[in-house]
Order: C-alpha cells, then structure tokens, then sequence
C-alpha cells in the first residue's frame, strides 16, 4: 500500500468513526427526547374552536316589527334582539279577558243553581234528575273557568314573546330575518356564538389515545395569535364515535377492495375563561394541542 493510498484509507476511517458517532448522538438524543417528552406527550394540529351556539328562534308567530341587532354584533344576556307587531297579541288577550269575564259569570250562576236544588233536595221538592243536572252544570262551568284562565294565561305568554331578548352574551352570526317579514313558532332567527364559552374540537389518531384520559393539563396554540400565546385547558371528553363514523355519507368498508384508514377520535378540550377574555377566538379557527399524558 503506497503512502497516498494509506491516508486515503485513513481518512474513510475517520469520516466513518465521526458518522458513526453522529449516528449514536442523534440516537442517544432521539431515545432521551422519546423517553423523556415524546412519549409523556401527545399532540395534533387537527383541531379547531367550536362553541355551545345558541339559536335564537321566534315563540310567536307575526310580523317583524324591529331589528336591533346585525351580524357581528356583541350582545350582552337580556338585550332585546327583535321585536314582533303586538297588535294581534292584544286583541287574543282582550278576548281570552271576555271569555274568562263570560265564564266566570256562569261559574257563579252554576253555583247558584246548585245551591238552591241541594237545599231543596233535602226536603224532596227537586227530582234526582234535576239535582244531578245542576251539579254537572257547575263541573261543566268550572272547567270552561279553567280553559278561558289558562287562555288569558297563554295570551299573555304570546304578548310577552314578541319581545325576543338574548338568551346569552356573545356575538350575533347568521342573521336570517328582515324587518317586515311575517314569521310562525319556530322560525329561526339568527344566532349568537358565545366569548367566554368555547371549548377545542381535537382530532386525534385512535394510536393516539392510549394515555389519554380525562381532566389531563392541555397547551393549546391558535394560529391567529401564533405561539406566543399559550391557552391552557384540560381533556373534557371524548365523542361517542369517530369523525368518519359520524360523516354525511359514512365509509363503507364491507368492499373487497378495502384498505385500512388510522381513524380520528373527536376529543373535546375546555378553554380557561379567563384566557378567552383576555384573547377572544372564533368558532372554526384552527388550534395546535398538545396534552401531557405522563400522569
């Protein structure tokens, strides 16, 4: 072997030993980080903001008589939203008031009746016949009394409900109706998202789940404020099924052409009020979690 040839060969030794120890050290760091924090951790970027949305809908039926609210507008809990034309609200109460007068009249009327036939039936100038038909007068009265109370009652409810208030505090989104528009019990009116009330829809992978449990410390980062802003929650739960499981059209796996899919499993995180307060998020934005799964 020739000089030249023995410090080539030197040289493969030596870029050999430092890629062998490069190797080992990135081996070494790879089982310390794995032992250490990878496996006390697990996280995934599939997750967003969701929220508790109220739907606010109308109790009453008639036409709409005042808007005072439009979308992304911050409402606080009993501020009036819409108001529904009252005038056949009134009219319903003044007739459910005649027909509880009218009925009242022939609930005294009854008893008066019965009245008078009991004290003659104990001395026999009334037949059995009559007093039987006197005492069912006033049980028929009496319950007209009740059906004309509990529709003054209900009418009163019906006045009440055209004035439609906030049920919560939040942000108005979606809304559908307009001034003028004639709407029945039931029809949806728009939407409020809460603030203060959200909550993380995390997607993870079912090899992911083995160490979750509830009430586990989470670290959640919005890509809205971006990784200086820390959000701090805990594991809620878990969704009674994965997210294809519960798709508009659900795979069908009975194929012979099947292969095998790594399902997702919904975990529900809660968020701290507090820090919602101090950096408020929308509904959909996409969050990165990360839960310590070491206790």
């Amino acid at each position: 072997m020739t000089n030249d040839e023995a410090k080539q060969d030197g040289k493969k030794k030596k870029l050999f030993k430092i890629l062998a120890a490069a190797t080992s050290s990135l081996i070494t760091i790879y089982v310390a980080y794995y032992y250490f924090i990878g496996s006390r951790h697990v996280a995934t970027s599939n997750a967003y903001v969701g929220a508790e949305i109220a739907q606010v809908t109308a109790a009453t039926g008639g036409v709409i008589k005042k808007i005072n609210v439009n979308d992304t507008q911050m409402v606080e809990q009993g501020d009036v939203l819409v108001v529904i034309d009252d005038a056949d609200s009134k009219l319903a109460l003044q007739l459910a008031k005649a027909n509880l007068a009218k009925a009242e009249a022939e609930v005294s009327q009854a008893k008066s009746n019965y009245k008078r036939r009991k004290a003659l039936k104990k001395i026999d100038s009334v037949s059995e016949e009559e007093f039987t038909n006197a005492k069912n007068d006033l049980i028929s009265a009496e319950a007209s009394y009740q059906a004309a109370e509990a529709a003054v009652n209900q009418s009163k409810l019906d006045l009440e409900r055209t004035i439609i208030s906030a049920p919560i505090a939040g942000v108005v989104a979606r809304r559908q109706v307009q001034l003028g528009q004639r709407v029945q019990i039931g029809t949806v009116l728009m939407s409020i998202t809460p603030k203060d009330q959200m909550h993380v829809d995390a997607n993870f992978k079912e090899v992911q789940l083995k160490k979750v449990k509830v009430g586990q410390p989470v670290k959640i980062r919005s890509d809205l404020y971006g990784s200086d802003i820390v959000y701090h929650g805990k594991v809620a739960g878990f969704s009674g099924g994965t997210g294809s499981a519960f798709a508009v059209i659900p795979a069908q796996n009975a194929t012979g052409n099947w292969i095998k899919v790594v399902q997702r499993v919904p975990v529900r995180i809660e968020l701290s009020a507090e820090e919602l307060k101090q950096h408020p998020l929308q509904v959909g934005l996409s969050m990165h979690v990360d839960i310590d799964v070491s206790n």
